[in-house]
């Protein structure tokens, strides 16, 4: 049971304003340039407004954090408003999967990067590579 009205909670919720994932992406940059990757952008106009983009080999990728993607290995739901957080996170989960599904459609391939998958950079590094090695039109 919320102690605020749903219009005070919708108020006050609008008004959260989250550094986006500012950390990952950049600890992915950083792997981008030290291993020598390099022609991508960040942020292009594309469906779903990709981390990064390759737009010569059209390769796109998504660093996905844990918590607001709902990882299946590190994904919790909160234990206050677990209605809200619950939808919240199911909605976001639908919203990957058809941003993905409709850049695929226009001949881009979608990589997606979870958060705890920095944890391993070569792993990273080497799929994204291949990803740029071999998805050219």
């Amino acid at each position: 049971m919320d102690i605020m009205s749903k219009n005070q909670r919708s108020e006050r919720m609008s008004r959260i304003r989250g550094k986006g994932n500012k950390d990952t992406e950049l600890a992915v940059a950083q792997l981008l340039r030290v291993n020598g990757i390099r022609g991508w952008r960040r942020h292009q106009n594309l469906p779903g407004r990709p981390d990064f983009t390759f737009r010569k080999q059209r390769v796109v990728i998504f660093v996905d954090g844990c918590f607001w993607h709902d990882c299946p290995r590190h994904g919790h739901l909160p234990t206050g408003n677990r209605s809200f957080w619950r939808k919240k996170l199911v909605t976001n989960k639908a919203r990957d999967q058809r941003v993905t599904r409709q850049l695929r459609r226009q001949g881009w391939l979608v990589i997606r990067v979870w958060e705890h998958g920095l944890q391993n950079p070569v792993q990273v590094v080497a799929r994204i590579s291949e990803a740029l090695g071999q998805h050219r039109l």
